[in-house]
């Protein structure tokens, strides 16, 4: 007797027949013919082994054509895609941090698809400087003699370090000894630089006199770290940047602070809570300042230093400053953002990143209002949405305990244990353009602050799938 599933296996069509199809003929278009046949192959594969049941249905042309075309697609589509940053989180590191002004943009796109003269001196048409396109805005925009730009700040403080301090000491508070995202800590990136970190005075105080007590003929400079991420309150103690600098030349000892964060304006002005500047640092002493541009700044990733001419000409020469460079794309786009700063009347409008700081909460109130109905409607008589004050943060370690009011959209389901809240965020996330919220207390938060491109948020809503929330 025939086995009807043996039989139904060796009907199965060959690659080569498959490839002659007509319907195979777009996706070799699409996707190259070698990877086409690669997914024939492998759906034939899947094919046999389905077939093995003896009540599996018939091979079905069609459908395996477009079982064939979705495995394509989905294998082709990128991993890295926009989203929609409704978390709350203005500079969240896991979503990109800052978002880029559109001449920054403008001018990658040109760098991109076409030569430039990143090492090369259009007057003298000799080899040129690579940082020499953001140097001059960072040296007026900071005060600072000397400019360098790496990869991330982390890169900065880590060539400041192996520059100055290599195989001697160097003092930081133990309060300021910071673990941000990822697991970085300061004193993992002093001990690969080379240096011997040395703690000084306590957690919550350290007075100068503990720098003081500490220098020796080993010391070879003082860094202060601001502490960005956290802050220490109640009975606490620092010494001023002026005082630090103050003993640290006396001592003929180079100052560093890094900065993290960093902006290049006091955002006071915009209505938000003060953040120390490079020039304000240098203004206090400071000789070398390490800052982020993919922050405050909203910039590209970068980490730049600035400071007195002498210490950033042996920076610039180091050999890790090779490994650690800025690409075209990078500086183009740093170079992109710094001019903007030339014109801080057009900043505020023009630079997302303070944009989206700076929006007001009846602005975002008026949108929330806005879009309510579109979402609603999208998710139907099973979930209830409302709108819902919120708090937003900076991000991105940026003045950690200051908020600013915003306005969200709260979804729960509309019968208790009749939705799940989980579920229904994953939907939104599988929207053609992400939307990623937060849950909190058993309730989805979209926090409207970061919604740019309200036409084509509401738009997608079309595509939500809440079936199995």
């Amino acid at each position: 007797m025939v086995n009807p599933a043996a039989a139904a296996r060796r009907a199965l069509p060959s690659v080569d027949r498959l490839l002659g199809s007509a319907a195979v003929a777009p996706l070799i278009d699409a996707y190259g013919r070698s990877r086409v046949t690669e997914s024939l192959r492998s759906a034939l594969d899947a094919e046999r082994i389905r077939l093995v049941a003896e009540d599996a249905t018939p091979f079905d042309e069609v459908r395996f054509f477009a079982g064939c075309a979705a495995a394509l697609q989905s294998g082709a589509a990128p991993s890295l895609k926009p989203v929609f940053n409704l978390t709350g989180t203005v500079l969240h590191t896991n979503l990109g941090r800052s978002v880029m002004p559109q001449c920054a943009a403008d001018a990658v796109m040109a760098a991109m698809t076409r030569p430039v003269n990143l090492e090369f001196d259009l007057t003298t048409g000799a080899r040129g400087e690579r940082d020499s396109h953001v140097e001059r805005w960072l040296k007026q925009l900071t005060g600072g003699d000397k400019a360098v730009a790496v990869n991330n700040n982390a890169a900065a403080v880590y060539l400041a370090l192996n520059t100055l301090a290599l195989r001697r000491e160097v003092l930081v508070s133990r309060g300021e000894l910071i673990e941000i995202g990822g697991s970085f800590r300061i004193p993992d990136i002093m001990s690969r630089a080379g240096v011997k970190l040395v703690e000084v005075g306590t957690t919550n105080r350290t007075h100068l006199k503990d720098y003081a007590d500490a220098i020796t003929p080993r010391t070879a400079a003082i860094m202060k770290v601001h502490t960005s991420n956290y802050v220490v309150q109640g009975f606490t103690a620092a010494v001023p940047e002026t005082d630090l600098a103050k003993l640290a030349h006396a001592h003929d000892l180079p100052f560093i602070v890094d900065l993290g964060s960093g902006t290049l304006v006091d955002l006071a002005q915009y209505g938000l809570p003060h953040e120390p500047t490079p020039r304000e640092a240098l203004a206090n002493g400071a000789d070398v300042v390490t800052f982020s541009g993919d922050k405050l700044l909203g910039g590209p990733q970068a980490g730049l230093l600035v400071g007195r001419k002498d210490l950033m000409a042996r920076i610039a020469k180091n050999p890790m400053k090779r490994a650690l460079r800025l690409d075209k794309v990078s500086l183009t786009a740093l170079d992109a953002v710094l001019r903007l700063y030339l014109h801080p009347e057009r900043l505020q409008h023009e630079l997302p990143a303070l944009r989206m700081l700076n929006r007001t909460a009846d602005e975002i109130a008026a949108q929330a209002a806005r879009v309510l109905p579109a979402v609603a409607a999208a998710l139907g008589d099973r979930w209830r949405v409302t709108v819902t004050d919120c708090k937003s943060q900076i991000g991105s370690g940026a003045l950690p305990v200051d908020s600013l009011p915003s306005t969200g959209l709260a979804m729960t389901p509309a019968l208790k244990k009749k939705g799940n809240v989980g579920v229904l965020a994953s939907a939104f996330r599988e929207l053609p353009v992400p939307v990623v919220g937060h849950i909190k207390d058993g309730t989805l938060i979209l926090d409207l602050r970061c919604l740019d491109h309200e036409g084509e948020f509401v738009e997608q809503l079309q595509h939500l799938n809440v079936g199995k929330a």
